[in-house]
């Protein structure tokens, strides 16, 4: 169709001043690692659930495919269109409200466009915790955290955010609005809607709002680093954790000497927590505590159960915050990893999931074939090990130019990726399949699984126009 019969149509239902094309459209067509740069009739910014739901009924008419964005931040092209230049962009910027917030029932409602801060802010507030934390969270928006059923680093007491999500709202493909916002924890009146949609990455529908659980805020929280032999011992001093934590253990996040090291050349005001022979050991972790008593029980559990696992030569050196400012500094090495590996040029990444008990096993053996097969390479590994997710990304190192390392990255996928199964993993933990994965999908889930996706994407999008190409 002529594009400026559709332009004028899509201006007549947002104004005007909200669909965007030319110059002003470039910001919504490359993701966030510069990987994926598409084209798109026009970017249209709707200013409510009605009006998202009008434009899905104009571009169901036409033809026309929809490619949903938030904040444009995620990892695996799954908010960039195609280069084909038929689709539109729809941001959900503009739907960014805080529309409730119940105390008492430990619930916040807001539009998907409503950053991951905005959202953290208005919780605490009201003296209530929503205990998401991503690196992005100053630009990521809640529909993207949905669409891609977030993770970050409290997955290990919170959950991710289908565990946090009570209720959605969601306009469909034949342009209806589902309106499921309410805060209740028991509702058995049929199928799980809200869960066919989050981490659908936005092929199934448009999440337009969401009705998030909040919880109290800590009274205490105790921080440390630490520092281990091998990655044996920081599994082993999960288990210990765990045991003498329950509940309380909010964050266990295990980070490889190599990561430690790019924060130090590239942040080189950052103080790291160790010197000496500490700080050449190969592991290390940082460790949360969330207590709901007071700083002392906080302080003293944390400390019974590190020393003890100093004594029996679990962990080789411990630091602990003395203060909130420490605990931020700590902190905000782990957060500096992904900008630091940015720094370095490009990797090739892999966000995996494998039982915990498995970690260590496949990180020996996975390491080893790829210095085999690749020699030379880097591994910059990272991640939640407290919920069996790693960062094991693959890096040039001294071996390859940029170019040799893109060369290769097919036979790397297909090595880790082999090693994962193997080790009862999964291809995407948290950043979802998007573009990158869409191909190497059916090669590692179940053909059942992947017929039977396929017939949900059939039934609720027969049209295919919700992101078409990502993720089947």
């Amino acid at each position: 169709m002529n594009n400026e019969p559709l332009i004028d149509a899509l201006a007549a239902v947002v104004g005007p001043a909200h669909v965007l094309t030319g110059a002003a459209a470039a910001p919504f067509l490359t993701d966030w690692r510069d990987r994926y740069t598409g084209r798109a009739r026009a970017i249209v910014l709707p200013g409510t659930t009605e009006e998202v739901a009008a434009v899905v009924a104009l571009c169901g008419r036409h033809g026309v495919p929809i490619v949903p964005q938030g904040g444009n931040t995620g990892l695996c092209g799954g908010a960039t269109p195609d280069d084909s230049g038929r689709a539109i962009v729809l941001s959900t910027r503009r739907l960014s409200a805080v529309l409730a917030l119940d105390a008492e029932n430990d619930t916040i409602t807001v539009q998907a466009g409503c950053t991951l801060q905005a959202v953290q802010e208005a919780a605490e507030r009201a003296g209530r915790l929503f205990p998401l934390t991503l690196g992005a969270q100053g630009t990521c928006a809640i529909g993207g955290n949905l669409a891609t059923n977030a993770g970050g680093t409290q997955v290990l007491r919170y959950g991710t955010m289908r565990e946090l999500t009570l209720g959605l709202e969601v306009v469909t493909a034949d342009a209806r609005i589902w309106r499921g916002l309410q805060g209740l924890r028991k509702d058995n009146t049929g199928y799980a809607l809200r869960d066919m949609f989050i981490g659908s990455e936005g092929t199934l529908g448009i999440i337009t709002a969401a009705t998030l659980k909040l919880f109290p805020q800590p009274v205490a929280q105790c921080t440390a680093f630490l520092a281990f032999a091998s990655l044996e011992q920081a599994v082993t001093l999960l288990g210990r954790a765990k045991s003498g934590f329950g509940a309380s253990l909010t964050a266990f996040e295990v980070i490889s000497a190599v990561c430690m090291q790019a924060v130090a050349d590239h942040f080189p005001d950052q103080v790291m927590p160790f010197a000496g022979e500490a700080a050449a050991l190969p592991w290390f972790a940082l460790l949360e505590l969330s207590d709901s008593e007071s700083e002392q029980h906080a302080r003293t559990r944390f400390e019974e159960v590190l020393g003890a696992a100093l004594d029996a030569g679990v962990v080789q050196d411990v630091v602990i915050a003395e203060s909130l400012a420490h605990s931020r500094a700590l902190w905000r090495i782990r957060e500096s990893i992904p900008l630091a590996e940015l720094a370095q040029g490009k990797a090739i990444k892999h966000d995996i999931s494998l039982p915990v008990s498995r970690m260590a096993s496949f990180v020996s053996d996975t390491n080893a074939e790829l210095q085999s097969r690749f020699p030379g390479v880097r591994n910059v590994i990272f991640g939640h090990l407290g919920d069996g997710n790693l960062h094991y990304n693959v890096a040039r190192g001294r071996a390859y130019d940029e170019a040799g390392l893109l060369a290769i990255q097919s036979e790397v996928y297909a090595l880790v990726h082999g090693r994962v199964i193997e080790h009862a993993g999964s291809i995407s933990a948290e950043h979802g399949v998007g573009q990158l994965k869409r191909d190497l999908l059916p090669r590692y889930k179940d053909d059942t699984a992947m017929a039977l996706m396929h017939r949900m994407k059939a039934a609720l999008d027969p049209q295919g126009i919700f992101n078409p190409g990502k993720v089947l």
